[in-house]
């Protein structure tokens, strides 16, 4: 109200993006989300619901893939165009920002971080993983899985696990403890891309490591029954595992 802008710029899909684009969108103020239009088709997932509302209120549309331009105009946000301006809501395919970005700090990284350094790592020689999707991290039977197969994959190749303030806590609540999993605190950003970069395979139920993962050339398993990135899944370089299986894990390495 302060700031009187006139037009709001939302990214993604989180809280915070929907919360933006609600109070944009009551203060009659334009409302442009970059990333519209993905969709996993699974409504448990908080993301799913913060994507899906902030389209519905946004009057420009930014898509990065036709997948997602497609998910549009099945929900009724059809209006396409190549040129501005014109009638509102907008949907423009602009391609994946995330893209450029991913050149721009993997460059930064390998100037500037020293991680497998640090770490005694190998590049090519070890399996990077995240866990904190709510699908995974609040439900015990399936977190339990999770890290047993993570736990035995890790007898034969190094597993590094970033571990995500509420993953720690739901495992101290189901009391497991991993004896093989090297279990680390969460890194900064360029510390995080330099280990994509060099992992052999990537392990995750991130959205953005599952894109960062094709961006870098690193195979990846997404630890999700569902991905809003289907074009990954459909071009054979990210596999769903769903509750992980060791012996998936292991082909995906071999």
């Amino acid at each position: 109200m302060e700031q009187k802008p006139n037009i709001v710029l939302v990214y993604g899909d989180t809280n915070t993006t929907l919360a933006g684009a609600l109070a944009t969108a009551k203060l009659h103020i334009s409302v442009a989300h970059v990333e519209a239009g993905l969709r996993s088709f699974n409504r448990k997932m908080p993301e799913e619901h913060n994507r899906a509302l902030t389209d519905h209120c946004s009057d420009i549309l930014f898509c990065p893939t036709k997948a997602a331009v497609e998910n549009l105009k099945q929900e009724g946000i059809t209006n396409t165009a190549n040129n501005i301006p014109h009638s509102l809501p907008l949907v423009v395919n602009v391609g994946d920002v995330m893209y450029h970005a991913a050149l721009f700090s993997g460059d930064k990284a390998k100037r500037e971080s020293n991680i497998l350094k640090d770490m005694n790592l190998e590049s090519k020689a070890y399996i990077l993983t995240t866990v904190h999707r709510a699908e995974n991290t609040d439900n015990p039977a399936r977190l339990m899985e999770i890290f047993e197969g993570l736990d035995e994959v890790a007898r034969d190749i190094p597993v590094i696990l970033p571990l995500h303030p509420r993953t720690r806590k739901k495992l101290g609540d189901i009391k497991f403890s991993t004896s093989n999993v090297k279990l680390i605190s969460p890194l900064g950003y360029l510390d995080m891309v330099m280990l994509e970069k060099n992992a052999r395979l990537i392990v995750t139920d991130s959205g953005g490591i599952q894109k960062e993962a094709f961006f870098h050339k690193v195979p990846c398993v997404t630890l999700r029954d569902k991905t809003e990135w289907v074009e990954l899944v459909e071009a054979g370089v990210n596999v769903l595992s769903g509750r992980i299986r060791a012996r998936s894990c292991r082909a995906s390495v071999g």
